[in-house]
C-alpha cells in the first residue's frame, strides 16, 4: 500500500481529468442497462398488452426510436471521450514517472552502474513503468466504473424483485474469497516473471553490444546456450504466471456462472407459479448479465492490477536507490576554479566489504602544473583521478581544490570546471556536431568547428559524406578509434575547463593517430592544470612531475630526469618500454 500512496503523487495533478473520465464512464456503462428494461417493456407492455396491432407497432417504433437515438447518436462520442481521457491520463502519468526516474538515474553514482546491468535499468524504465499504466486506467477508473455499474444494477434489481436480487448475490462472498486468495499469489509470481524478463533483457543488451567479441572467438553456440538458459528461466516463470492466471479465471468464471443459473431457475419457478411476469424474468436475467459482467471484469482487473503493482514495486526499488554522492546542506557553487589540487591522506575502497584500492595518498598540484600518474595495470591510477570529480567519494582523507574541500562544493558546479578525455571514448549515436556540442550545448556552429580544428578533427570530418551532420552510430562505431578520440578532445576544447584529466587517452592508438592527438592534447593542456594517466611513458617525459603508483600507493615522484637518475621502479618500466619500442622498430625494418 505504501508504493500505491507514493504512486498517487504522480496521479494527483490529473485528478480532475480522472473524475471527468469516471463520470463519462458511468454514463457509458449505464446506457446498456436500458436494454433489459426495453425487453420487459416490449414483452409485457407491447406484445402482451392486448392492444390492437397498430397501437402495438406504434409503441414499439417509439420505444425503438428512443433507444436507437441513445445508442447510435449519444453513445459513440461518450465512448470516444472515455477511452481518450483514460489513455491521455495514463500516458501523462507515465511521462512524469519516466522523467523522475531519468532525473534520479542522473544522480546515482558510478558505483550503482558498476553493480547494475544496463538492460535491467532499461527494463524498469520501459517495461515496468508501462505496466503501471494499468493501475491508472484499471485501478483508478475501470474498477470504480464497474463497481458503480454493479451498484446501479443492484438498485434496479431490488426495485424489481427483492427475493430474486438476494438469490443473485448469494455467491458474492465466494467471489470475494477467490479474488483475495489469487490476488496475493499472482502479485508474487508476476514480480518474479518481471525480474526474469529484466535478466533476459540485460543479457541480450550486453551480447548485442559485444557481438564482435563473440564472432572473434567463434562462440556463437556457447552464447546460444547461455541465452537459452536465461530464456528458459523466463519461460518457466511465465508458465507459472500463466498457470495461476488460468486458475484465477477458472475459479472466478465458475463462481460468476453459478449466480445467473440460480436466478434463472428461481425466476422460472416464480413465473410458473404466477408470482412473476415473463417480461420481468427476461429483464431480470438481462440485469444479471449487467451485474456479473462487471464482476468478471473486476476479477480481470485484479489480475491486471497484480501485474501493475508488481511493476510498481520494481519501479520504486529503483527510485529508492540511495545517492552515494550528495551535496552538503551548506555546499556552495564553484564560480571559478584556479586549479590547485591537494590530496591529504586519501584512502579509498569501492565497497565496504572490500579492501582499500588506495592507501594514504598525499600530493599537491599547483595551478597550471602538468603531472602524470604511471604504473602497472590495477595499481589504482584511474581510481585516484575518479575521486577528483567525485565520481566516488574518499573512504578516508580529504581532497582540496583551491584550498577548499571538494565536498564543500556543489558537485555539478565542481564537474563543470573539469574536463576528461578517457581511453574508452563514448560517443552518442547522433551527429558529429551534436557530440562535440556536448561540451557546451549552447555553442554556435562556428565554435564547434573551431574546437574541431584545435583537436585536429576538422579535416577528417569534412572528408565524410555529411560532414558535421554525419551520424556516428552507437558508441561511435562508424568512426575509427583515433577519430572518436579527436571528437572527444574537441568536446573538451569546447568546454574549456580549468582542470584537465587525461586517462590513457592515447594508449590504444596507432602512431599516426597518436601523433595527431598528442598535438591536440598539448594544446588542450596549455595554461591549465592537467593530470595525465599514461601508459606510454615516452608521451609524458615533458611533464612537471611524475608519480609512480603501485598497489594503491605513490612509491616515487619527481620529474622524468630525476626519476631516471634514481633508477627505481619508473626507470625499470621506462627501460622495458624503450626496449620493446626498439624491437618493434627492428621488426618493421
Amino acid at each position: 500500500m505504501g508504493n500505491i500512496k507514493r504512486y498517487m503523487k504522480f496521479v494527483r495533478p490529473y485528478k480532475f481529468h480522472i473524475v471527468v473520465t469516471i463520470i463519462v464512464g458511468v454514463i457509458k456503462f449505464a446506457i446498456p442497462l436500458i436494454t433489459p428494461m426495453l425487453l420487459k417493456y416490449v414483452i409485457d407492455d407491447v406484445i402482451n398488452s392486448g392492444e390492437a396491432i397498430n397501437e402495438q407497432v406504434d409503441r414499439l417504433f417509439v420505444a425503438m426510436g428512443i433507444v436507437l437515438f441513445i445508442f447510435v447518436v449519444l453513445r459513440p462520442p461518450i465512448e470516444y471521450f472515455r477511452q481518450y481521457f483514460a489513455q491521455w491520463v495514463g500516458s501523462k502519468v507515465l511521462y512524469d514517472v519516466r522523467n523522475e526516474l531519468f532525473a534520479h538515474l542522473q544522480k546515482l553514482s558510478l558505483k550503482f552502474y558498476a553493480n547494475t546491468k544496463t538492460g535491467e535499468i532499461i527494463s524498469r524504465i520501459i517495461n515496468d513503468v508501462e505496466q503501471t499504466k494499468d493501475f491508472v486506467i484499471t485501478g483508478l477508473m475501470n474498477v470504480w466504473l464497474d463497481m458503480i455499474t454493479v451498484i446501479i444494477a443492484l438498485i434496479v434489481m431490488f426495485t424489481m424483485d427483492t427475493q430474486l436480487t438476494f438469490v443473485s448475490i448469494v455467491i458474492l462472498p465466494l467471489y470475494i474469497f477467490c479474488v483475495k486468495h489469487f490476488f496475493t499469489r499472482l502479485r508474487n509470481v508476476t514480480k518474479e516473471r518481471s525480474q526474469a524478463l529484466a535478466h533476459l533483457q540485460a543479457f541480450l543488451h550486453e551480447r548485442v553490444q559485444g557481438v564482435s567479441i563473440t564472432r572473434s572467438f567463434a562462440l556463437e553456440d556457447y552464447e546460444q546456450g547461455q541465452f537459452d538458459d536465461r530464456n528458459k528461466d523466463f519461460l518457466n516463470r511465465a508458465i507459472t504466471h500463466t498457470k495461476w492466471n488460468a486458475k484465477t479465471f477458472a475459479a472466478i468464471n465458475t463462481v460468476t456462472d453459478i449466480g445467473p443459473l440460480l436466478v434463472i431457475g428461481f425466476a422460472a419457478y416464480q413465473v410458473i407459479h404466477g408470482n412473476l411476469s415473463l417480461g420481468a424474468m427476461v429483464a431480470f436475467v438481462g440485469y444479471i448479465e449487467q451485474l456479473y459482467s462487471p464482476l468478471r471484469r473486476l476479477s480481470n482487473s485484479s489480475t491486471t492490477l497484480t501485474q501493475a503493482l508488481a511493476s510498481m514495486d520494481r519501479v520504486f526499488e529503483l527510485i529508492d536507490e540511495q545517492y552515494d554522492i550528495v551535496d552538503k546542506k551548506d555546499a556552495v557553487a564553484m564560480k571559478v576554479m584556479k586549479g590547485n589540487v591537494k590530496f591529504s591522506n586519501v584512502s579509498f575502497r569501492y565497497n565496504d566489504e572490500e579492501e582499500d584500492v588506495l592507501h594514504d595518498i598525499s600530493f599537491e598540484v599547483k595551478k597550471g602544473e602538468i603531472i602524470a600518474f604511471v604504473g602497472g595495470s590495477g595499481g589504482g591510477k584511474s581510481s585516484l583521478v575518479s575521486l577528483i570529480p567525485r565520481f566516488y567519494d574518499t573512504t578516508d582523507g580529504k581532497i582540496f581544490i583551491d584550498d577548499k574541500d571538494i565536498k564543500d562544493y556543489q558537485v555539478r558546479s565542481l564537474r563543470e570546471h573539469i574536463g576528461m578525455v578517457l581511453q574508452d571514448t563514448m560517443l552518442f549515436s547522433e551527429t558529429i556536431a551534436s557530440n562535440i556540442r556536448y561540451g557546451n550545448p549552447d555553442a554556435s556552429d562556428e565554435e564547434v568547428m573551431e574546437a574541431a580544428k584545435k583537436a585536429h578533427a576538422h579535416e577528417f570530418i569534412l572528408s565524410l559524406a555529411n560532414g558535421y551532420d554525419t551520424l556516428v552510430g552507437e558508441r561511435g562505431v562508424k568512426l575509427s578509434g583515433g577519430q572518436r578520440q579527436r571528437i572527444a578532445i574537441a568536446r573538451v576544447f569546447l568546454k574549456n575547463p580549468s582542470l584537465l584529466i587525461l586517462d590513457e587517452a592515447t594508449s590504444a592508438l596507432d602512431l599516426e593517430n597518436e601523433s595527431y592527438i598528442q598535438q591536440a592534447l598539448h594544446e588542450l593542456a596549455h595554461n591549465r592544470t592537467t593530470i595525465i594517466i599514461a601508459h606510454r611513458l615516452s608521451t609524458i617525459t615533458h611533464v612537471d612531475r611524475i608519480f609512480y603508483v603501485d598497489k594503491g600507493q605513490i612509491i616515487e615522484s619527481g620529474a622524468h630526469d630525476e626519476l631516471m637518475k634514481k633508477k627505481g621502479a619508473y626507470y625499470e618500466l621506462y627501460s622495458i618500454q624503450s626496449l620493446e619500442s626498439n624491437e618493434e622498430v627492428t621488426n618493421l625494418l
